[in-house]
């Protein structure tokens, strides 16, 4: 059963500000049990970091992360918008956790590590070349961009770094048993890989901007790609690696 949204026909987002508050609405609203709840928490308070992130002065193209972030985030509110008004306008890479949602035996570790698979392993690379398109320059490695890009880095585990004081049941002994001392999700899936390779799927796309129906389908296989991962990852079956 989809969220019943509290903006169900709001504009795009604009600003940071606005997106903290659109997740804030989403979260107040989620039924109890409800698996996208913990991404959204999650990513709720990674975004108020990057918002103290940017008011502090911390990027040197401050504009340009403005732009990514609400760009980002907006392909969220639209996969879970879609969910609740057009299932047939989901992405691949977010369906899996929509279908999933009400599972039982998932932990919200679970559920929240499929959501960050959709949003930055599909979402990233396609909100990048966006904002790269509007601020009118290349998604180029060692750019003040890219420099800016890899600062998110630190305002994320930062964040991530409490999020088992939330995110795991109450039997934090046996899940702790099966991360063992994790540094927060390293040991089931790393963020930071994940956002390289959102970079470089980035410079992919910039690249195949000259043909368009190869760019469709390069993203119609990616998105096909992380759907996959997500329902791995959602799959009863599986287990959280403990670390070596």
């Amino acid at each position: 059963m989809p969220t019943t949204l509290p903006f169900p026909s709001s504009p795009p987002v604009t600003t940071i500000a606005e997106v903290v508050d659109r997740l804030g609405q989403l979260d107040a609203g989620f039924a109890p049990g409800d698996g996208v709840a913990a991404f959204n928490r999650l990513y709720l308070r990674m975004t108020a970091s990057v918002q103290a992130a940017v008011a502090g002065g911390r990027f040197e193209d401050p504009a340009f992360m403005h732009r990514l972030d609400v760009g980002f985030a907006q392909r969220y509110l639209d996969a879970i918008t879609a969910d609740a008004h057009a299932p047939d306008r989901v992405p691949r890479a977010w369906q899996c956790l929509f279908d999933a949602r009400h599972r039982r035996g998932i932990t919200a570790l679970r559920f929240a590590v499929a959501g960050m698979n959709a949003h930055i392993n599909f979402d990233l690379a396609l909100a990048l070349v966006a904002a790269c398109a509007e601020a009118g320059v290349a998604p180029l490695p060692g750019s003040p961009q890219h420099r800016d890009y890899l600062r998110i880095n630190d305002v994320l585990a930062a964040t991530s770094s409490h999020v088992k004081d939330w995110l795991l049941p109450l039997s934090i002994a046996i899940a702790d048993e099966v991360l063992g001392d994790s540094d927060d999700l390293a040991a089931l899936w790393s963020i930071v890989r994940a956002r390289d390779a959102a970079w470089t799927q980035a410079e992919t796309l910039w690249a195949l901007r000259a043909v368009p129906a190869l760019a469709d389908r390069v993203t119609t296989s990616l998105d096909r790609f992380v759907g996959f991962a997500g329902r791995s990852l959602l799959a009863p079956q599986v287990l959280l690696p403990r670390r070596a």
